[in-house]
């Protein structure tokens, strides 16, 4: 029948084919392999030369990345080259066509964010082990890889924020250095003397542990407010190796003992109500 015979010559036409290229396919597992002892040993030399440098640790696994990744992007291009006569990557990029344009419209917030990472990673301003705040995030940084940032909260949730976000967006390091400014506002009684009360202030910051001796306390009368004078104190705290948290509330302590002891008190807000017209006031007996 001539379907059949038809049939059977294209089998005998494929298994030559199969047969004759054996030898490029052969050659291009070979290819394979020698791409992945090629790429595991340049990782291990990738890895000692990094460790022996001051590098970041997430900056060192991104060079240890490009380098596998680059070396099998090589291989399997050779590999393809050698298995498929007349294969060259011009040819490939030239076959996608729309399909290439498609493939980068649906990455590309892969490669935003992945572009991201390999800045924030360059630039090094914020490390694994930094206090930041973020578009309403506040936490520890405990990984950076390529695509995303891992943000312990304060609060104990893990947040992962996409690299793009934290790069587009402003970022507030806290742990950028190890001394840090701190302030509170605080009213006094108007009948108050300007100068106790601002060295009764000073006092109250300067007994406290936890504060940079290089840099002294400061007062500053603020503004007169509704019911009380309002003084500015501010002092700078070794961020480093103490607690802000613990330190003002320690400063807060001092400030009120020592206005206690100079007579001096925290007014509670005074509120006046003025009338238009008389208004009628009558006795609790009255009332009654």
């Amino acid at each position: 029948m001539p379907y059949l015979d038809t049939l059977n010559n294209q089998w005998l036409a494929m298994t030559r084919g199969i047969v004759a290229s054996l030898p490029n396919i052969t050659m291009a597992l070979v290819v394979v392999l020698l791409t992945w002892f090629v790429a595991r040993y340049a990782v291990r030399i990738a890895d000692w030369l990094t460790g022996k440098s001051t590098l970041r640790a997430d900056l060192q696994n991104l060079i240890e990345t490009v380098v596998r990744v680059g070396i099998w992007v090589v291989g399997l291009l050779l590999a393809a080259t050698v298995a498929i006569p007349g294969f060259t990557p011009g040819s490939m990029i030239a076959g996608l066509g729309i399909g290439a344009l498609a493939i980068g419209f649906a990455f590309q917030d892969i490669f935003e964010n992945f572009l991201a990472g390999v800045l924030i990673m360059v630039r090094d301003k914020m490390n694994i082990g930094d206090a930041i705040e973020a578009d309403g995030i506040s936490g520890t940084v405990e990984k950076i890889t390529l695509r995303e940032t891992h943000v312990r909260q304060f609060s104990n949730e893990l947040v992962i924020v996409p690299n793009s976000q934290l790069f587009k967006n402003r970022v507030t390091v806290l742990t950028d250095a190890i001394v840090r400014r701190d302030e509170v506002l605080v009213g006094v009684d108007y009948e108050a003397d300007f100068d106790a009360a601002l060295a009764a202030v000073k006092r109250g910051m300067a007994k406290v542990e936890g504060l940079d001796p290089a840099r002294e306390p400061a007062a500053y009368v603020r503004e007169f407010g509704a019911s009380s004078i309002d003084i500015l104190a501010q002092w700078w705290v070794l961020s480093g190796s103490h607690d802000m948290r613990v330190v003002r509330t320690e400063v807060m302590k001092g400030i009120k003992r020592e206005l206690d002891a100079a007579g001096i008190g925290i007014p509670y807000p005074h509120v006046t109500q003025t009338f238009a017209d008389a208004v009628p006031l009558r006795t609790v007996a009255e009332a009654a």
